[in-house]
């Protein structure tokens, strides 16, 4: 469970540089910026909706806070 979440923000991580990469070198000339961030957005929303999924499961169970 903890490897999933570890490559899941490895990779929301790898598409925020590279869209921060392609900003820098193409200064606004492509969408290669805009599809990064969707990527990442994409990533993003799949691990919260796993992290859900798991905690409905019984695979992970919340701790609370006191």
């Amino acid at each position: 469970m903890r490897i999933v979440v570890v490559l899941a923000f490895i990779g929301i991580l790898a598409s925020l540089a590279s869209a921060l990469f392609y900003l820098m070198k193409d200064k606004g000339t492509t969408n290669r910026t805009v599809n990064a961030l969707t990527v990442r957005i994409g990533l993003s929303v799949v691990l919260f909706l796993f992290v859900l999924f798991a905690h409905h499961m019984g695979w992970i169970e919340s701790t609370g806070f006191r």
